[in-house]
């Protein structure tokens, strides 16, 4: 098999962003409104300022048919802020999107208007389609190739979305079952909570499609779900993007955390106690999308509609960047030494692994990418300090596993103690041949460094490959940058976590 060649494929090396400046979306939603200003210059949404107002605008709109008009008042004064904010930052770009309760409610119109005159910007309400779409596509700005259906939840309704291998398949669905408004028409009872919810899904037709795929959940209150089923298994990795389980181990946990009390809930460390009552109404409707959807594993994601909309506004040629390589390629330009290092070992130490995966080239390649980042550490916790920022770094598309083993690449890189406490956790989470492979990909990023001082050209006179037992690396004889000592630990510890008996530098 030969070695995975990413730049045969252009939507993985990452291409720059047409320079602009911030973008701002306010989210008008049915329980809370939020303002998120974006970096528009590069391919991930990060965020410069982040503030929510919980009004409640949805509040009895399921007996009332109107908003509700303290919140509304409230709204407006808080949309009045976040505009001043937004403008006094000079977005380049600033969108207004308002949701179910503000499309629902016979007196939406009339707010929209208020909102319009009082704050001097246009306001979008999304149709039931569009706000399934924008949260699809916020799984896509983080997961290219999602395939597998997104079910983002709301405080006014629940949308669910088919994508097919990162495009949409066709089917959605939009339901009147936000937390909200399910908890507010059922009077938090289960049986008439379920009754609502077997009523609306009888509709779907299309559950079939969804079996044996993933689904992605969306939304702050399966985040907060998703907060405890990570409290509940020990799970060394608070991190929320990506934490994913298996059905029957979704279910497990889903079930048991329903039936704790509100006091156990509430003392859940970063649970924001606001959440805590709706939490019952959120954990049942996730758990029967899980018995009707019967997916192959539940992916909790962090990003929704907010990051769908950043995402629709990126070129179709960045949108299907590999957002893992761009964020690793942004750190390398941003705090490398020499940036364009990290491709040339990455193809320098490729004869270590011809037989490895394209996922597991993927993670190699943002590792090699990485490889110089934390260079300006101090050299006594230059690994630790390495290890534990890639470790909890907020990458997007990269799951637990492959963040910990790219954390690990990374801490061996620096020669880290393989024995380091903190790094237990990652090690947890994954099999030993894993770890193997981290080590592999970090000591040879260590040798491929130091031969070459980081200075891009060196290693591209060199070779390194296995023969036998012996892992080889050809050297020209008559360049001078490769000394008659050069061989070192640091070779014989690649060879020997390579599986190779012995190390040999030959001159040619």
């Amino acid at each position: 098999m030969t070695p995975i060649n990413f730049h045969s494929n252009p939507a993985t090396v990452p291409t720059p962003v047409p320079s602009h400046k911030h973008v701002a979306i306010v989210d008008i939603g049915s329980n809370s409104i939020r303002l998120v200003v974006y970096d528009g210059r590069t391919r991930t949404p990060v965020a410069l300022f982040n503030e929510k107002a919980v009004c409640a605008l949805g509040q009895g709109l399921g007996s009332t048919s109107r908003l509700n008009p303290e919140g509304a008042s409230e709204a407006i004064e808080v949309l009045r802020r976040f505009v001043r904010l937004a403008r006094a930052m000079a977005v380049d770009a600033l969108d207004i999107l308002a949701t179910a309760a503000v499309r629902d409610a016979i007196d939406g119109q009339a707010f929209v208007e208020t909102i319009e005159q009082r704050c001097g910007v246009p306001v979008t309400v999304l149709s039931g389609e569009e706000e399934a779409h924008l949260a699809a596509m916020g799984v896509l700005c983080g997961i290219p190739q999602a395939d597998g259906t997104v079910a983002d939840l709301g405080g006014g309704s629940l949308e669910l979305v088919a994508l097919d291998q990162g495009r949409f398949a066709g089917p959605y669905a939009t339901m009147p079952l936000g937390v909200l408004r399910l908890s507010e028409g059922s009077g938090n009872v289960r049986a008439l909570a379920e009754e609502m919810i077997e009523q609306q899904f009888r509709n779907i037709d299309w559950w079939p499609w969804t079996k044996g795929r993933p689904l992605y959940a969306v939304g702050g209150a399966w985040r907060a779900l998703a907060r405890l089923c990570l409290a509940q298994i020990g799970h060394p990795l608070h991190v929320l993007d990506n934490f994913s389980l298996d059905r029957n181990e979704s279910l497990r946990l889903i079930q048991l955390i329903a039936n704790q009390s509100r006091k156990s809930l509430e003392k859940v460390p970063g649970l924001s106690k606001k959440r805590v009552p709706h939490l019952p109404v959120a954990a049942l409707l996730l758990e029967k999308v899980i018995e009707h959807a019967q997916p192959s594993r539940l992916i909790f994601s962090v990003y929704g509609m907010r990051e769908g909309q950043f995402y629709k506004r990126l070129p179709p040629e960045v949108q299907w960047q590999d957002p893992l390589i761009a964020s690793c390629s942004d750190m390398a330009q941003t705090a490398g030494r020499f940036p364009e290092h990290g491709e040339e070992v990455l193809e320098w130490m490729s004869g270590l692994f011809r037989h490895e995966t394209a996922s597991q080239g993927r993670l190699r390649y943002a590792a090699c990418l990485l490889g110089d980042v934390f260079w300006n550490e101090h050299p006594d916790y230059r690994a630790e300090q390495a290890f534990l920022r890639v470790f909890r770094l907020p990458f997007m598309g990269l799951g637990h596993q492959d963040r910990a083993a790219l954390a690990l690449a990374i801490h061996a890189r620096y020669e880290g103690d393989a024995d380091l406490p903190l790094a237990a956790g990652a090690r947890s989470l994954l099999a030993e041949e894993d770890q193997r492979r981290a080590r592999v990909i970090g000591l040879a990023l260590r040798l491929g460094h130091s031969m070459s001082g980081g200075v891009p050209g060196i290693l591209r006179n060199t070779r390194l490959f296995g023969d036998k037992d012996t892992l080889v690396l050809e050297v020209p004889a008559d360049d001078p940058a490769f000394a008659p000592d050069l061989a070192d630990r640091r070779h014989d510890r690649l060879a020997r976590a390579a599986g190779y008996e012995r190390f040999e530098m030959r001159r040619i």
